[in-house]
């Protein structure tokens, strides 16, 4: 009897003790759980603040005056990309230089950005054509054209002209030569023909001619008109000369071409057939050679019709008109407009 209760009492014990031993167990295991749970909570908001930052940040160097292949190492230890646009320098011998950046140097921007870079693909031209055979005029406006928006690397200088076969206006020579490299801002010394200097005109007899016949003769004389007016007298409107040509200067038979030669009209004191007399007056600067030039007249309703072509040396220029009130002369230069008036 007394073995039997000492073996119920060890059971008791035992029994007790694994119970407590499983409950240790389950206190450990849920430590165990609970830690696992608060690491990868810890790991998960640690990647996520990382994607959240992105790539690091770097400083954008200073690369604006560097060549490109410079320009282009220096992004690359940092991590930067380059967009490239080529433009036209005015600085001969900088082709392949980095001209602007944007960002600037010193911004703060994330590693892999692209940085925008304006690279020069050098100027315009780099060395002297040549020019002999051309006409100054087309060359003028070729080098216009060709520094247009840009610093002007050739210009003219006052050309110098002298007598020759070749037709008026031809460059015949020229300094520096062909083929000079352009290392800055070069002025060109020209030798331009004035033309024929031995060519002489026939001086036209132009007494009695009206308006429209002395127009349809400045289109093919090589003289320069000077045309003045006065009131047509009664005796000159009783013969029939008013709104013609009463007197005119020379007597000579020839003259150099492009001569200035003076005429005077009777002009009729009113309108006539609606149409008013008058002289279009404009003073122009003494040209090398002869230029083309027009009138246009632009009436009041807006036909327009050429009053005249013709050559002149500049200096003074009248031509003489028959038209309604209120219509537009226009004088045109080489094609460009020069001056205008108002028939009143």
């Amino acid at each position: 009897m007394g073995d039997f209760k000492k073996k119920l009492l060890n059971l008791g014990f035992s029994m007790q003790s694994n119970g407590e031993s499983n409950q240790l167990s389950s206190k450990a295991l849920f430590l165990i759980c609970l830690t696992v749970i608060f690491v990868m909570m810890a790991v998960t908001v640690i990647v996520f603040f990382v994607a959240v930052k992105g790539p690091e940040e770097v400083l954008v160097p200073n690369v604006t005056g560097l060549q490109l292949e410079e320009g282009l190492l220096e992004m690359q230890v940092r991590e930067l990309y380059p967009k490239i646009q080529l433009r036209y320098s005015d600085v001969p011998g900088n082709e392949g230089m980095i001209l602007e950046q944007e960002p600037v140097a010193g911004t703060i921007v994330k590693a892999s950005r692209r940085i925008n870079l304006v690279v020069s693909r050098g100027v315009v031209v780099n060395q002297i054509e040549d020019y002999t055979g051309m006409k100054l005029d087309d060359l003028r406006i070729k080098l216009q054209t060709l520094f247009s928006g840009s610093r002007t690397l050739i210009t003219i200088g006052e050309p110098l002209y002298k007598a020759d076969n070749s037709e008026a206006g031809t460059i015949l020579g020229q300094n520096p030569p062909p083929g000079t490299q352009i290392s800055q801002p070069v002025e060109l010394e020209l030798v331009v023909s004035r033309g024929p200097s031995y060519e002489q005109t026939r001086v036209p007899s132009l007494v009695g001619m009206t308006v429209q016949e002395i127009l349809a003769q400045m289109s093919r004389s090589k003289i320069a008109f000077d045309f003045t007016a006065r009131p047509a007298t009664e005796e000159e409107v009783a013969a029939g000369k008013e709104g013609k040509i009463v007197s005119q200067a020379s007597s000579k038979e020839y003259v150099p071409n492009f001569s200035h030669l003076s005429a005077e009209f009777a002009f009729p004191t009113k309108p006539v057939n609606g149409n008013t007399y008058g002289i279009f007056t404009v003073q122009l600067p003494a040209y090398p050679y002869a230029l083309n030039m027009q009138v246009q007249a632009v009436k009041a309703d807006g036909s327009a019709s050429t009053l005249t072509s013709f050559s002149h040396p500049g200096g003074l220029l009248t031509v003489p008109y028959a038209l309604p009130k209120g219509t537009q002369l226009i004088l045109l230069v080489e094609g460009r407009e020069t001056a205008k008036a108002q028939v009143k």
